[in-house]
């Protein structure tokens, strides 16, 4: 950062090297990009993100219909239906019981399905998510959790090319640096055998 801004400063300096000057105009570029592409990168990625999801809640909100459904009894296992790592982390923080609703198509349903409650007993009513075809479903994305996954999306996208910035920074950095040891080791070889003898340069 301190050679962007001293960039002006090298530019007629007596004592100025190349490497010197390259530095800052890469430490200048890195600032520039750090401005404009970073908030870019996150804006473009969390709109993105955005519609995406919220064609994902639009979809769920219309393919998944609540009801409401009665425990018959406590269940002895988990509960039927697809297992996804949604359902599965339900699963843990649910009772699962034997309950019976009615279907879209008015049809009655029974089966093992997980329930909010710890504590339930037989005709306790809850309310439950279906599909269009009465199969048990989790409940549809609200679209504050859509809005609030696709900000978290576009800062990490922001956060991720600010890292992307600063490591090609601080690698072209280190390459000036290691040109910068190379010529000096070449000029001190150079030198080595003369210094400290009498008359030397002379």
């Amino acid at each position: 950062m301190r050679a962007a801004t001293g960039l002006w400063r090298w530019r007629h300096n007596p004592l100025r090297r190349t490497t010197d000057l390259i530095e800052a105009w890469v430490a200048f570029a890195a600032v520039v990009l750090l401005c404009l592409l970073v908030p870019l990168a996150g804006w473009a990625a969390g709109s993105s993100a955005h519609g995406s999801l919220q064609r994902a809640v639009r979809a769920q909100q219309e393919q998944r219909l609540p009801t409401t459904a009665r425990v018959v009894r406590l269940a002895d296992g988990p509960a039927s239906g697809p297992r996804t790592t949604e359902t599965a982390g339900e699963e843990r923080l649910r009772r699962s019981v034997v309950a019976r609703w009615t279907a879209p198509d008015g049809t009655a349903r029974t089966g093992t399905v997980p329930t909010a409650r710890r504590h339930s007993a037989p005709g306790d009513a809850f309310p439950l998510w279906t599909d269009r075809d009465g199969r048990p479903v989790s409940a549809p994305m609200r679209a504050g959790t859509a809005r609030a996954h696709a900000a978290v999306t576009g800062l990490m996208a922001a956060l991720l090319t600010g890292l992307l910035v600063e490591t090609v920074r601080r690698l072209a950095v280190r390459r000036l640096l290691l040109r910068r040891y190379a010529r000096l080791d070449r000029a001190w070889a150079s030198a080595g055998p003369d210094w400290g003898r009498a008359d030397t340069g002379s």
